[in-house]
């Protein structure tokens, strides 16, 4: 495809150079530059791509996209936005391949992952090989790879779904993060539907303001020319920011606009949404509810093999999305009650020991009081909870989760995240400032996250509860310019195992020991002592 071809439709944008110039393959970094590449020169947060222009044209680039026009023997795409123009001359090289796939994008803060994987099902149910891009794996024709980001940049989306086309899929679901959103990764991609979840604080070292947060989560269900015509907008009116939306998205989508919630989230007059779900049923080993959706007629029970209501949540958004677009109610009871847990997500490690260990990704305050308040209930003992807050990101919500995790938990233990370049105990103390004096007496600090973990084992009883809150999926650690390989799950199921917890059987919980007891009711140093051991 030439350049003057990839190039058609760009918002303002200008060739200079050979207009003819034929394209073979497309890059933003230059490792990935060949002979007969297009390089797009990428303003980016740590660098800038035209910096490396010159570096891309001797390796073979023979055309550039780029803000600026730059002094270099080659054509040149002039545009005011490089981010847009790679999204719509990827979308175009590689055919246009979400036209011919039934897309699904998840966006909110929390929520994401389990509802687009539980969306999956009910397209595989309906007949639909679906395609998953997400947080924790890609699964393309079949095939799962890591991911190393929430949303791919646009180039990478574009080309992976065309593997998907090619490779037989007929749908994807895929997470949408606002990091993506805002610098435009999703633009040109034709959605067949758009699914909100909710909102709370996060990402603020990268957006700034909860307003642009929001903006930036808005943006995906601003309709354009690349929407599939009669695409469907499905927003949780159990939500603050959802009902903001609803009312942004009522002119643009009329009744392809579609809401849902849980019974009881929404006042007055809105409890009128399009799918609901009422008596929940909640256990450890699952949930149930009725779906009622006024606008098909339907009142049917349903249930999923994840605990916690706000799973319940997910698994509405996901039945409603596919309700929307047009589904069978007959793949959606399917789908929903052959869907295993999501990996990392209130996820069980067992060894037979006599309390409940669940590992989550919580990493915000609203995720974290989610999940044990979720917790809560099914729970006979004490609940506690290992939980961190990662470096480099956003320190406001620091002393909003020790708040949390003091005023929900009855033991925390407070350690480190991904500390990143900042020193461990400097996060700690930010979150210690969150934590009211009366409350500081049943938290702990233990900055070694295997020691946290280690401690907290110990100090369960039968019938307790213990959330390690943080990570999740998470693999590794990061730990200023290192990064070590750390898993919850599998920390969690050795340090069991040294307590001697290896069979089904297990082992009684003996009471723990003066050395491992807090003074009062935690053990360790005290948040007050949050300079750790």
């Amino acid at each position: 495809m030439n350049l003057a071809a990839l190039a058609t439709g760009l918002d303002r944008g200008r060739i200079d150079g050979d207009p003819d110039v034929e394209i073979g393959s497309l890059a933003c970094n230059t490792r990935d530059v060949s002979a007969g590449s297009l390089f797009f020169c990428i303003p980016g947060l740590r660098a800038d791509g035209h910096d490396f222009a010159a570096q891309a044209v001797a390796g073979g680039a023979v055309a550039l996209v780029c803000e600026r026009p730059l002094a270099l023997p080659v054509s040149q795409v002039v545009v005011p936005g490089a981010r847009r123009a790679m999204a719509l001359m990827s979308a175009r090289f590689f055919g246009d391949p979400t036209r011919a796939l039934r897309v699904a994008a998840v966006t909110g803060t929390n929520g994401k992952t389990t509802t687009a994987h539980l969306l999956a099902e009910i397209f595989a149910a309906a007949g639909l090989r679906p395609a998953l891009l997400g947080t924790v794996v890609n699964r393309i024709a079949g095939v799962e790879r890591p991911t190393r980001l929430t949303t791919a940049e646009s180039l990478e989306l574009q080309r992976m779904f065309r593997e998907m086309v090619d490779g037989g899929d007929k749908s994807c679901v895929m997470e949408a993060s606002s990091h993506a959103l805002a610098l435009e990764r999703t633009t040109g991609i034709a959605f067949a539907s758009v699914i909100f979840t909710n909102l709370s604080r996060d990402h603020l070292d990268f957006h700034a303001t909860l307003d642009a947060y929001y903006a930036a989560k808005r943006s995906l269900f601003l309709p354009d020319e690349h929407r599939r015509p009669g695409a469907v907008a499905v927003v949780n009116a159990g939500d603050e920011h959802g009902r903001r939306l609803i009312d942004d998205c009522r002119e643009a989508y009329g009744a392809d606009l579609w809401t849902f919630a849980l019974q009881g989230d929404t006042p007055g007059a809105k409890d009128a949404v399009d799918c609901a779900a009422v008596d929940l049923v909640l256990s450890a080993e699952g949930s149930t509810f009725t779906l009622v959706a006024p606008r098909l007629g339907l009142c049917s029970a349903l249930r999923i093999a994840t605990p916690a209501r706000f799973n319940v949540a997910n698994a509405l958004a996901a039945a409603t999305a596919a309700l929307a677009m047009g589904l069978p109610f007959a793949a959606v009871r399917t789908g929903l009650a052959g869907a295993a847990g999501v990996p990392g997500r209130v996820e069980p490690v067992r060894a037979g020991q006599p309390f409940s260990v669940l590992v989550d990704y919580s990493h915000t305050p609203d995720s974290l009081a989610n999940v044990l308040r979720a917790v809560r209930p099914v729970t006979a003992g004490r609940l506690l909870t290992v939980f961190g807050c990662g470096g480099d990101r956003d320190r406001g919500k620091r002393p909003l989760m020790g708040a949390v995790a003091a005023e929900l938990a009855d033991f925390a233990v407070l350690t480190s995240d991904n500390p990143r370049g900042e020193d461990p105990l400097a996060i700690i103390a930010e979150v210690v400032a969150g934590i009211a004096a009366a409350e500081r007496e049943h938290v702990v600090v233990e900055p070694d996250r295997r020691a946290a973990i280690r401690l907290a084992l110990r100090e369960a009883r039968s019938g307790d509860a213990l959330v390690i809150a943080g990570k999740g999926h998470e693999t590794y650690q990061i730990l200023g310019p290192e990064t070590i390989h750390f898993d919850d799950r599998e920390v969690a199921a050795a340090e069991l195992a040294e307590l001697g917890f290896t069979s089904a059987e297990g082992r009684p919980v003996a009471e723990p020991s003066a050395a491992t007891r807090p003074a009062g009711k935690a053990g360790g140093g005290s948040a007050g002592e949050a300079g750790g051991r």
